[in-house]
């Protein structure tokens, strides 16, 4: 009898915790980001292997045919071989990243700073570099006559304004360096996914590392196109596609992922999105555009040096030296072809057909 009237009692107060008149469904549950975590951890490190095989063997191409031929002729020349290194330095940390996508990260405090650091100091280096090469195309092609006189000072303005670049990158990576720690096992440079820093960070990282780029690589881009179509060169419409595809490439790459950092930022200033599915599609969206993105440090020296005819003959004229290619198929590649390259001169090496 006593026993049953504690059970009574019991339920009685258990249930003075509850109110039959609230809805508790209106409540958030916790998101569970379980499935982002487990796509996650086997795309990013097969898509970092990728990338990371293919940033190092395309950018030691570059470097080895530069310094091989000593092709440190032009603006363009000395500008292609530090996108080449700043690719390289990229490709170099993907290793790490595929680590700590897999599992915590246990390489220390100081690691976590350099990784964060080389990523954006060759992500910014990268992005000036390629509104430079626009910058010296426009004046080599639509500015011709006006910059002859000052050709042969041309290597020493790219070799100051390399230098100017590389110093720019690492000032924009002062955060980076500050703030980057080892919070909950990750290396990041937020103490949360609300924090207010990452609202500055990302947003600097938009302006600074494409919407900028973008501007200067559209008007330069499109005054070169209009300076070829008014001439009568024959090989006007090849330059011109080498240009299509230079910004196409840009385009591809680079518009998905800001598109997605520019949503992710807004969420982020808006207090974060209370709606769980729209927060995994955002992660999806985030891990799969910032690979695409990735994908530039190992199509830069295809897009921006081996299209070229110079720079395309010595390097399969390296590959020849190193037993990598038959003859036949040397003069096959070189001299079958040595017609259309007859407009090819050095100021033209990124936009040879």
């Amino acid at each position: 009898m006593c026993s049953s009237q504690e059970n009574v009692t019991s339920t009685e107060n258990y249930s003075d915790f509850f109110d039959s008149s609230i809805d508790y469904d209106q409540y958030t549950q916790p998101c569970v980001k379980e499935p982002n975590r487990q796509f996650r951890s086997w795309f990013i490190p097969m898509f970092y292997s990728i990338i990371c095989f293919l940033g190092l063997a395309g950018n030691l191409l570059v470097i080895i045919t530069f310094f091989s031929f000593k092709r440190l002729m032009t603006m363009t020349d000395i500008y292609l071989l530090n996108l080449s290194f700043a690719d390289l330095l990229f490709a170099l940390s993907l290793p790490f990243w595929a680590a700590n996508s897999m599992k915590e990260w246990l390489l220390g405090l100081f690691m976590c700073k350099a990784m964060h650091t080389i990523y954006k100091v060759s992500f910014y280096s990268s992005m000036l570099l390629l509104s430079c090469i626009s910058v010296d195309r426009y004046f080599s092609i639509t500015k011709a006559i006006s910059t002859h006189r000052y050709r042969s000072k041309t290597v020493w303005y790219s070799k100051v304004s390399s230098v100017m670049i590389w110093l720019i990158a690492l000032l924009f990576s002062v955060p980076e360096m500050i703030y980057s720690t080892v919070k909950n096992n990750t290396c990041t440079p937020y103490s949360n996914s609300s924090d207010p820093r990452r609202i500055s960070i990302q947003t600097s990282q938009i302006v600074l590392g494409f919407a900028v780029p973008l501007v200067i690589m559209g008007f330069c881009y499109s005054a070169i196109v209009e300076t070829l179509c008014l001439s009568r060169s024959f090989e006007r419409n090849k330059a011109i596609r080498v240009i299509l595809v230079v910004v196409a490439a840009f385009l591809l790459f680079q518009v998905p992922y800001n598109v997605v950092l520019f949503l992710t930022t807004l969420d982020t200033a808006s207090g974060n999105s209370t709606n769980c599915a729209y927060d995994r599609t955002l992660i999806y969206a985030s891990d799969i555009t910032q690979c695409l993105a990735f994908l530039r440090c190992c199509l830069n020296p295809f897009v921006y040096a081996f299209i070229g005819v110079k720079f395309r003959n010595d390097l399969l004229k390296l590959l020849d030296d190193f037993g990598c290619m038959s003859q036949e198929r040397f003069f096959l590649y070189t001299f079958g072809r040595r017609s259309s390259a007859a407009t090819d001169t050095d100021t033209t090496t990124t936009f040879s057909p």
